[in-house]
């Protein structure tokens, strides 16, 4: 990831979130404040079938999934709202989610 981050000015990364073990629910709230939500449209990328096949094939409930894999998101940049269309140009990224005020959970929308 790093030579594609350095193509991004420094100002406009907030928090980055390499998604790992305990996936997008454990990493996200470690970049954001504690007052601040993760909001992640589940629906805003394809899950890649490796997933799906583990969900159906180990009948794993959803947000467990969530929990444990990346789902196909290795990254995960936070960005001014008003940086967040030059961010997704110079990555080749998409948006995901937002931050909004909350309790420092993340939080997935169906």
């Amino acid at each position: 990831y790093q030579p594609l981050l350095e193509s991004v000015p420094d100002r406009m990364i907030k928090g980055l979130a390499h998604i790992t073990g305990g996936g997008l629910i454990d990493n996200l709230p470690r970049i954001l404040p504690q007052n601040c939500d993760a909001v992640i449209e589940t629906k805003s990328w394809r899950v890649p079938r490796i997933f799906r096949m583990l969900q159906h094939h180990g009948n794993i409930d959803f947000s467990e999934m969530y929990h444990v894999f990346n789902m196909g998101i290795g990254m995960v940049a936070v960005v001014a709202k008003g940086d967040a269309q030059p961010t997704m140009s110079i990555l080749g990224a998409k948006q995901i989610g937002r931050v909004e005020h909350g309790s420092g959970k993340t939080v997935l929308k169906l």
